[in-house]
């Protein structure tokens, strides 16, 4: 199980505090989001200096993030670039979102994701396209050009499924091309957490004893079906002609790992998820808690595949409907993103105009 940090900032870039995390606590990679990004832009002093720049270049809002999180994930990059070269390119990876208002845009999804490849020009970047229907042949678009993508707000087994089905195209697509398929890589994020949030409360909305035995199942359950997918699929005759040609394997990335409810175990979406393969991004103070008292075990999850269906079979007949439940959850991850970003562009916006540029001499 690869260990990946989810958040990034200026601040941590230029104290070194990233550094440390990857020389100390075996880190080897990174993850961000626009709601990341929009604390980190608008908490302290750190990109005062790149934001008097840009405003003294009178750059637009749009232009500006870009700039902004391309810094922050290019410099990323060269600090986990060690990682990448000693693992040959699975890890050492940092991740950049495209803008979330596009996820219903397929053609401005694969426009954004060239322009962020070629904004940071690292080998060892990931272009995160939420995975909305319309993001799904962008994804595939993205991979055949040689893009290495993360495939992120995954919460249900069926769109898991697209992705990989998405990605096995992408990759098909790249080796028809003539592309060296060894340098692309790619990542399915599929959400923990969040799983639980929702669907506990909708179990207590229930009411009955029968559905409160089954709050905080849902989540752990939801990703070990997951992985058994991803297992039936990198499992395929379609995928091993794929892996003699030099591809990897898309591997599961668990995201959302920190804990909603303080009456759970804080490492369980660590420690319940274990298995060959996985990455598992983490939020520093989860990351803390793991190394100060989880217990990692060799593979919790693929010993609990009956059970976890019988956990999604409990919740069905309870009431509570799954596909409902991760629908709303995949809608409600792009619109937080989406608002994170779009209150972010507003600040930047009056921060700019309001702001006076840099002048020669001061």
């Amino acid at each position: 199980m690869s260990i990946w940090l989810d958040d990034l900032s200026r601040e941590r870039l230029v104290s070194g505090s990233l550094a440390d995390l990857v020389a100390r606590d075996r880190v080897v990679g990174v993850t961000t989001n626009p709601t990341i990004f929009a604390k980190a832009i608008t908490s302290g002093d750190a990109y005062d200096e790149q934001i008097r720049d840009l405003t003294a270049r009178g750059v637009g809002v749009g232009e500006a993030l870009r700039a902004l999180t391309t810094t922050d994930v290019r410099w990323a990059c060269d600090v986990l670039r060690p990682a990448y070269d000693a693992t040959d390119g699975v890890d050492g990876r940092v991740s950049i979102e495209v803008d979330p208002r596009l996820a219903h845009d397929t053609a401005a999804t694969v426009a954004e994701a060239r322009a962020l490849w070629w904004l940071v020009d690292r080998p060892n970047l990931f272009v995160k396209i939420p995975a909305a229907r319309q993001g799904l042949p962008a994804i595939a678009a993205c991979l055949a050009e040689g893009i290495s993508i993360n495939v992120t707000l995954i919460f249900s087994l069926a769109r898991h499924d697209e992705v990989m089905a998405a990605f096995l195209d992408g990759m098909e697509r790249a080796r028809d091309s003539g592309r060296d398929l060894s340098r692309i890589g790619s990542v399915a994020s599929f959400f923990v957490s969040r799983v639980d949030a929702e669907a506990d409360a909708r179990l207590d909305k229930a009411g009955t004893a029968q559905a409160a035995e089954l709050r905080g199942q849902a989540a752990i359950a939801n990703a070990r079906l997951a992985y058994q997918h991803y297992e039936q699929v990198f499992n395929s005759p379609r995928w091993h002609a794929l892996r003699q040609a030099g591809a990897r394997p898309q591997r599961p990335l668990w995201a959302s790992t920190s804990v909603k409810d303080p009456a759970y175990p804080d490492t369980r979406y660590v420690t319940e998820l274990v298995a060959p393969g996985v990455v598992n991004t983490m939020p520093e103070a989860t990351l803390r808690a793991v190394a100060d008292h989880g217990r990692i075990p060799a593979d919790s999850v693929r010993a609990h595949y009956d059970d976890a269906q019988r956990v999604l079979d409990g919740l069905r007949a309870v009431g509570v409907d799954y596909d409902d439940l991760v629908q709303t959850l995949e809608d409600e991850g792009v619109s937080k993103f989406d608002t994170s970003w779009q209150q972010l562009a507003e600040q930047l916006a009056e921060t700019l105009r309001s702001r006076p540029a840099a002048r020669e001499g001061n």
